[in-house]
């Protein structure tokens, strides 16, 4: 037995061998609705013992020569001969993403991957989410019996987070994500956002002020209007508005109050419109929204949000653009220690500034005295003023000209994940100034600043859309030893 088919014995079964990635999709998606079938089924009471084969499917590619291609592009790069492989979950969520890195490498290598069903049983609460709830003691011992439920020995970050050690014998990672790990995170995104995973576009803006919610939903009704661009707008509910209907077609039951973090999605038909997320105040909700919504793979996200701003020659409704930030969060230090850097990417802070100059009209010297590049502090204290005669050092030693609550959590999280990430801060208050956020100021701020703001994240995205997403995904967000995928 060759050393593929012996590796390929001990993931699974019922390997095919494909040399188009049409074909290795297609046969990914049959295999995980046979699945999914079986598992709805015996739930139902009209099926036998599924353990065996209600599995997820599993992608596996080996490679004799690992040399990269002369082209060295930042991902799709086997380092090292040998065997990689994952378990896939919801083609309808990750077609086209994997039909597109499947054809990179089969393109690079001129070697088939294979396709077949894993070890691995698929939990039935990812599959029928009703199963679980409601449970008495009793009815969860008899689904135990019968089926697979959430595993957490086999969910967790350790391929993010580069503690995936290579193990002779053992398959290498593929992705960064197992199907398990990706279907935990779906789950959540539909509790945290109100809204399924299936409506995330591929450019995502993150905000910490309703009033930026507000202003996005005006905007995006009237761009769904047009009928040009963007063709649904979606928010909490699953309620899709369309340039036919007019209004909100709601896509499940009635929403009675908002999640935790609500999300709304002004689609395009291939997938690459802007998704928006209140993540409200603190950097918990920064690491956790991010934390889900990196296994849908985006394209970029970007933190649009108010700071403080620490230095004399600033005003309110300045710009701040984060070239590097003070983790005083501390929400990552076990998963991103403190003493790893986070870079700025190059591709989002060129096109932040251009926009920026665009949108307000500022040109060269102009431009500089109303955006400023800098360090951004990000704490986990909201009082943070109350202890300036602590931090006071720590801000004049690192040049930090503004503090916020979630910058440099998103950025971290970003960089953990590979995803390409920016901030762009507007000043609502100068604390170590005498300038309070207090109710009249914040309200003159907000009716002139929340438009023009708002304005330059979404054409941002535009602009990163199109010059290529390919070259968001830059070399400095992968390490030496890193999956194939991005």
């Amino acid at each position: 037995m060759s050393d593929s088919a012996r590796i390929l014995d001990s993931v699974g079964t019922d390997f095919v061998a494909f040399r188009d990635a049409t074909g290795a999709v297609a046969r990914i998606e049959e295999l995980y609705d046979e699945s999914v079938r079986l598992l709805r089924e015996a739930f139902l009471g009209n099926g036998a013992d599924v353990s065996e084969r209600a599995v997820y499917p599993y992608l596996a590619f080996f490679v004799a020569r690992g040399a990269p291609p002369e082209t060295r592009p930042p991902f799709d790069i086997v380092l090292e001969p040998g065997f990689y492989g994952t378990t896939l979950t919801h083609p309808e969520l990750f077609r086209e993403y994997w039909c597109e890195q499947i054809d990179i490498l089969l393109r690079h290598y001129d070697q088939p991957v294979y396709v077949g069903r894993s070890l691995r049983p698929i939990p039935l609460p990812y599959v029928i989410e009703e199963a679980v709830s409601a449970l008495t003691e009793a009815d969860l011992r008899r689904i135990q019996q019968r089926f697979a439920l959430p595993d957490l020995h086999a969910t967790d970050d350790s391929i993010a987070n580069c503690q995936n050690i290579p193990t002779d014998g053992q398959p290498r990672p593929l992705s960064l994500f197992t199907a398990e790990r990706t279907d935990y995170s779906l789950a959540r995104l539909h509790h945290y956002t109100g809204t399924s995973p299936k409506h995330f576009q591929r450019f995502i803006l993150l905000t910490n002020y309703q009033r930026y919610v507000d202003a996005f939903r005006d905007f995006g009704r009237t761009e769904v209007a047009k009928g040009e661009e963007y063709c649904a707008f979606v928010e909490p509910g699953d309620c899709v508005w369309t340039g036919t209907t007019g209004e909100c077609v709601p896509g499940g039951p009635p929403v009675t109050s908002l999640p935790q973090m609500p999300a709304y999605h002004l689609q395009r038909p291939d997938g690459d419109g802007i998704t928006l997320v209140n993540i409200g105040v603190g950097p918990a909700n920064a690491k956790t929204i991010t934390d889900h919504m990196a296994v849908l793979r985006p394209h970029c996200w970007l933190m649009v949000g108010h700071c403080a701003g620490l230095r004399r020659t600033q005003v309110l409704g300045d710009y701040v653009l984060a070239h590097g930030y003070v983790r005083q969060d501390h929400v990552l230090d076990d998963d991103l220690p403190t003493w790893v850097p986070v870079p700025p990417i190059a591709e989002v802070q060129v096109a932040l500034q251009s926009v920026t100059a665009e949108v307000t009209g500022l040109k060269d010297a102009e431009l500089k005295t109303r955006l400023r590049t800098g360090t951004v502090m990000t704490t986990d204290n909201r009082n943070w003023e109350l202890r300036l005669r602590e931090l006071f050092t720590e801000i004049n030693m690192s040049r930090a000209i503004a503090v916020d609550m979630e910058s440099a959590t998103i950025a971290a999280n970003g960089f953990r994940f590979r995803v390409p990430y920016g901030t762009l801060l507007c000043v609502s208050d100068k604390p170590l100034h005498g300038e309070l956020k207090l109710r009249g100021m914040a309200n003159a701020f907000y009716r002139e600043r929340v438009s023009q703001h708002l304005t330059v994240g979404i054409e941002t995205m535009r602009l990163l859309r199109r010059q290529g997403v390919a070259r968001l995904h830059s070399r400095k967000l992968r390490g030496f030893d890193e999956p194939p995928f991005r």
